[in-house]
């Protein structure tokens, strides 16, 4: 992300956070419309590049959305979006990419404001578990040959009443609009903002069994003071790793398993 973009989408976050704090706005409705703007950003190649274009006057491009949305989309959204143009982008994918992180923080922060959010995170971390060790049910979720509105029925079916509503809106929007991205991947971009959204990282940490209130609290802190921030946990279960416990935060593992130990010893004699 160059440094245009990651001050535009920065600013636009910003905007969102104060528009969120006036308790009237409708997120679920805010984050529809972000969302269904992004589909139309990524069809529409030829009007993403006139509202990015910097010769363009900011003004010009934010009457240019107003006259394309208003009474399309709700007056937030028209804001957000005239603001946002206004900024500079590198290119017409990073407004469509703020955008759609933009409809998806909104669902976050409805998550938050409702005390959810913990629910959600777990909820999306135990999904793409699910989805990993079906491939009947990836294959489908992930099909570019289905209907985005079966997709949408199967997520319905899946979790409709078992997963909390934003749970259900964010899968829905990433099964319906992968926009390149894998399902898991995606998955992950919605838990780290999450976790985001409250300061945290998250960590995935896998044992060879579950691991009781108080380790997870142990550990919680412990990471927690290695990394200089709150730490959220994915938690795992993998027979396979006989014991002990592996943690992996962003790109940084910290093996300490039985079975990864083993391995070790295993490579380096065979060094």
């Amino acid at each position: 992300m160059s440094g245009s973009t990651r001050q535009s989408t920065a600013a636009a976050r910003e905007r969102l956070e104060a528009l969120t704090d006036n308790t009237s706005v409708d997120l679920a409705a805010l984050a529809g419309d972000l969302l269904d703007v992004t589909r139309v950003l990524d069809r529409e190649v030829s009007l993403r590049r006139i509202l990015t274009d910097p010769a363009t006057p900011g003004q010009a491009k934010a009457d240019l959305v107003a006259n394309l949305l208003t009474g399309k989309v709700g007056a937030e959204t028209v804001d957000l979006l005239s603001g946002m143009v206004r900024s500079r982008w590198s290119a017409g994918r990073d407004l469509s990419d703020a955008t759609e992180q933009l409809g998806a923080l909104a669902l976050i922060i409805s998550a938050d404001k409702a005390n959810e959010l913990d629910d959600v995170e777990d909820e999306l971390f135990r999904f793409g578990r699910i989805v990993a060790g079906d491939v009947a049910l990836r294959s489908a979720l992930t099909d570019s040959a289905a209907a985005p509105s079966a997709k949408a029925e199967l997520v319905r079916d899946l979790l409709g009443g078992k997963a909390k509503a934003v749970t259900v809106a964010l899968v829905t929007a990433l099964v319906t609009q992968p926009r390149g991205r894998s399902l898991e991947s995606g998955l992950d971009e919605y838990a780290r903002l999450a976790a985001g959204r409250r300061g945290r990282v998250v960590a995935l940490v896998t044992t060879a069994v579950p691991m009781s209130d108080t380790q997870k609290e142990r550990l919680a802190a412990s990471l927690a003071t290695l990394v200089g921030r709150p730490v959220h946990l994915n938690l795992d279960v993998d027979q396979q790793v006989l014991g002990g416990v592996r943690v992996q935060i962003g790109d940084e593992i910290i093996e300490g398993t039985i079975a990864g130990r083993l391995d070790s010893a295993d490579r380096s004699l065979a060094g």
